[in-house]
């Protein structure tokens, strides 16, 4: 194993990206490279199925705890005083999760200390009993970078990660030092080698923590193709990114989402092959479409998997899709794997008591979730994804 190179941190940068102007921490020096070997060949993983073997993955949108779920939490938990159990809120989406060969969620919030007080909008922070019922419920890894990341400064994000390392739970998005920053999730499947990477649009104007510009991701152009292209060159098969991005409660994708997905997928290495594989999008809190864009899937967004929008012009936050992507070995191109199958799953956050998370189209005889099944698709399938391949799953 390579001894990761010093990564040296230059001041803020501001970077164009999808018309939109952004801070960006700058990373000077070949930390990035050494960084990224280091995580792919240091902690290899252990590799679900024979070498070769295709693997599935699914990814689920948005967290967020908002008030009324963590009293759910503490009632499922029995009443006593400092617990809270998640995991009957996620059970009904177990099934697809832990079948899945890699698993994928977006924390977008951190834990706050142990007893609270926990909080909702505008700054959240949730009991830290929350990733427990992840890793129960079967993901492998999580993106951390949001614009909630700070909401409880950079002790809360130290905690939530910290909490995240407890339970086995792989992360990326936010950082407690500069070589965790710019080291991507490894994660290992069908003996492919697979590098998450993740960054966020910003962080409600809660200022970066100072001295410390690498502890949430940024959106940077530029920056990403660097750091797909270290993991890459460090040996991943296949590189994620997943991207908080894009405009709320707005069904079709934003310019900036559109300028954004059109760049990264058409960036190509020296190989003549993609930097990305696959793009997953979160932040909006409703369903947007996915599309196949220069040869590469992009989920524009996924929808919060857990929400609880009681009001009826945001009854479409508690709805969200589920994408499942099958990888094998690329035929062409030794090393590389690609999407061979393409799904979604539609889910919703049931908020008639006792509030469970469901999958719509997994559940075809109720009528309600056949509804939220028929509006998710309609947003899923609104850019022609349905002519690109993409199959509606019910199991």
């Amino acid at each position: 194993m390579r001894t990761a190179a010093r990564v040296g941190i230059g001041v803020a940068a501001l970077a164009l990206v999808g018309g939109g102007v952004y801070a960006v921490p700058r990373v000077l020096g070949d930390g990035v490279e050494g960084a990224a070997e280091q995580r792919l060949q240091g902690k290899p993983g252990t590799a679900k199925g024979p070498a070769g073997a295709p693997f599935t993955l699914v990814a689920t949108g948005d967290i967020i705890p908002y008030p009324s779920i963590i009293q759910r939490a503490a009632d499922d938990a029995g009443g006593k005083a400092g617990e809270y159990d998640f995991r009957k809120i996620l059970a009904g989406v177990k099934p697809i999760v832990s079948a899945a060969d890699l698993a994928i969620c977006h924390h977008e919030i951190p834990y706050g200390r142990p007893g609270g007080p926990y909080t909702g909008y505008p700054a959240f922070k949730a009991p830290h009993q929350l990733a427990d019922a992840l890793k129960d419920a079967g993901y492998d890894s999580c993106s951390t970078a949001s614009n909630h990341t700070l909401d409880d400064g950079y002790d809360g994000l130290t905690r939530t990660l910290d909490h995240l390392d407890r339970v086995g739970l792989k992360h990326v998005g936010s950082a407690r030092s500069a070589e965790e920053a710019q080291a991507p999730a490894l994660l290992a499947a069908g003996g492919a080698k697979v590098a998450q990477l993740d960054y966020t649009y910003g962080t409600n104007g809660i200022p970066v923590p100072a001295g410390k510009p690498w502890a949430v991701n940024l959106i940077d152009q530029a920056r990403i193709v660097a750091d797909a292209r270290a993991a890459r060159a460090a040996g991943a098969n296949v590189v994620l990114l997943s991207i908080h991005w894009g405009t709320e409660w707005q069904t079709a994708p934003d310019q900036q989402q559109k300028d954004l997905a059109q760049a990264l997928t058409a960036s190509r290495g020296a190989d003549g092959l993609p930097d990305i594989d696959l793009i997953l999008g979160t932040h909006n809190h409703v369903p947007q479409p996915y599309e196949k864009i220069n040869g590469t899937w992009v989920v524009f967004g996924m929808g919060d998997q857990v929400a609880s929008f009681y009001e009826p012009e945001k009854a479409r936050g508690n709805m969200s899709s589920i994408p499942r992507f099958t990888f094998a070995p690329s035929a062409k191109n030794s090393g590389r794997w690609e999407v061979v199958k393409a799904e979604y799953l539609t889910q919703f956050s049931d908020m008639k008591p006792p509030f469970r998370v469901v999958c719509a189209s997994c559940t075809p005889d109720r009528a309600d979730y056949a509804k939220v099944d028929k509006e998710v698709t309609a947003a899923v399938t609104s850019r022609g994804a349905s002519g690109q391949g993409l199959e509606r799953a019910t199991r």
